[in-house]
């Protein structure tokens, strides 16, 4: 109760935990209520984690009329109140995550997921550092069609993008002024903004943290950078791909290991890394095409996913090179890491880090080697490609031995059944449809 003592002006809480397609479910009541909630938490169905993109129960889910849509536990993590400066009137979100009744961790949820492979490195004496870089644009979706969304400074709408231009960011410099007081509030440590190469896209990358508050950061950050762009009369979207003619928005994810010393276990003191490095990387590529469905989880994930479109669809790894699947970046020797560059915006952060990190252990744990890094553009070499059917990648998620090494049973169970319901919903939608339903909620 600390936070809401040393801010009394708070009038509201929230208490949410994130469902498996990295939607807040949660509550609003007022902070008299506040202090039970840390100390006891609050009950929602477990099948609450468990709905579609539309927030639709499951249909035949084991969660819902077959155990009688049971509760579970929701308890505080360790963030604790945060503000939530997109509101218009002072309020505090309690971020949650779910158990059983018995007290056991509730195997669907994806904050859960993540931590169990936490547990998996630091039972190696291992720790990852992660950091994410944030792509989405701001959008006019008041009209039929998307627009960019007219410069708040002279009221043209710019035809074209605007890679890493300084004008289209001092454009919108009210809004990435409020953004950046927001994250800081929230202690989230946002750092470069720089504009993308689609029409009104902008990336933010976030500092490299511990995995854990990685996935937090990432998860909150989405929700700030949709609410402030509200408040400022506008959208901001994280959707895979809202205009078929620009690049998608992507959700790379930079990592090292460091040892129980603090020592980088990728750094060999040169340019190759470490045979360590080298297992990890080929964790990541054997799994690619099974964790297709974490990094690429809506139909519309895979209108980016194409060749020549700033998004890898080729399995591959390579030494600074942005058109590899995985990529090595150059610098400082200490600072080696691999760059994991299929995810789009619209993952589950949760999900998304267990996935690719989950891959990575996987890759030490059985001393696997990857084949040698290419060189040159990987779209013209001939090369094994990821998924390009959502379908495919709902089938591949299910059966592969690999994510039943990193996800319980009951995730992945519940997530085929989760996307299987999406799939056949989505193939009714009109294209305008389609962009209204991702649009706001990924």
């Amino acid at each position: 109760m600390s936070w809401l003592h040393d801010n009394p002006h708070i009038k509201t809480i929230r208490v949410a935990a994130s469902d498996l397609n990295g939607v807040a479910r949660g509550k609003r009541m007022p902070t008299q209520f506040a202090q039970g909630i840390e100390e006891d938490g609050t009950r929602f169905p477990l099948s609450a984690l468990n709905l579609d993109i539309w927030g639709e129960d499951i249909d035949d889910s084991p969660l819902v009329f077959e155990a009688g849509d049971p509760d579970g536990v929701c308890l505080p993590t360790e963030r604790g109140f945060l503000p939530m400066p997109w509101l218009d009137n002072p309020s505090a979100l309690l971020p949650m995550w779910m158990y059983r009744e018995d007290g056991r961790a509730f195997d669907g949820d994806p904050r859960h997921a993540l931590a169990a492979v936490l547990k998996r490195y630091a039972d190696r004496g291992l720790t990852p550092v992660c950091g994410t870089e944030l792509e989405f644009y701001l959008v006019d979706d008041s009209g039929k069609d998307l627009q960019v969304v007219p410069s708040p400074r002279s009221g043209k709408r710019r035809p074209g993008a605007e890679i890493l231009s300084l004008r289209a960011l001092d454009a919108f410099d009210n809004y990435f002024t409020a953004l950046y007081d927001g994250a800081e509030a929230m202690d989230i440590h946002a750092e470069t903004a720089i504009s993308e190469a689609g029409l009104g896209q902008f990336e933010i990358n976030l500092s490299h943290s511990p995995a854990m508050k990685a996935a937090d950061d990432t998860w909150l950050f989405k929700l700030l950078v949709r609410g402030v762009a509200r408040q400022h009369g506008f959208a901001a979207s994280f959707m895979a791909k809202p205009y078929p003619e620009y690049s998608g928005n992507g959700m790379h994810v930079h990592f090292s290991v460091l040892d129980k010393d603090g020592n980088n276990i990728f750094d060999d003191g040169g340019p190759n890394g470490t045979d360590v490095l080298h297992h990890a990387i080929a964790g990541c590529m054997n799994g690619l095409s099974a964790s297709a469905l974490i990094l690429a989880p809506h139909g519309n994930s895979y209108d980016r996913l194409v060749p020549n479109a700033h998004a890898p669809t080729s399995i591959c790894w390579a030494y600074e090179n942005r058109t590899a699947a995985i990529r090595i970046p150059g610098g400082s020797y200490k600072a080696r890491r691999i760059e994991h560059r299929v995810a789009g915006g619209d993952v589950n952060p949760y999900l998304m880090l267990a996935a690719v990190l989950g891959a990575a252990l996987t890759g030490i744990e059985d001393a696997q080697m990857p084949p040698p890094p290419i060189t040159g553009n990987a779209y013209d070499q001939g090369l094994p490609q990821l998924p390009s059917a959502w379908g495919d990648a709902i089938d591949l998620f299910e059966s592969d031995d690999r994510i039943a090494r990193i996800f319980p049973a009951e995730l992945i169970s519940n997530l085929v059944a989760t996307k299987r319901q999406e799939l056949q919903a989505f193939a009714e939608l009109s294209p305008e449809e389609q962009i209204d339903l991702y649009l706001d909620t990924v």
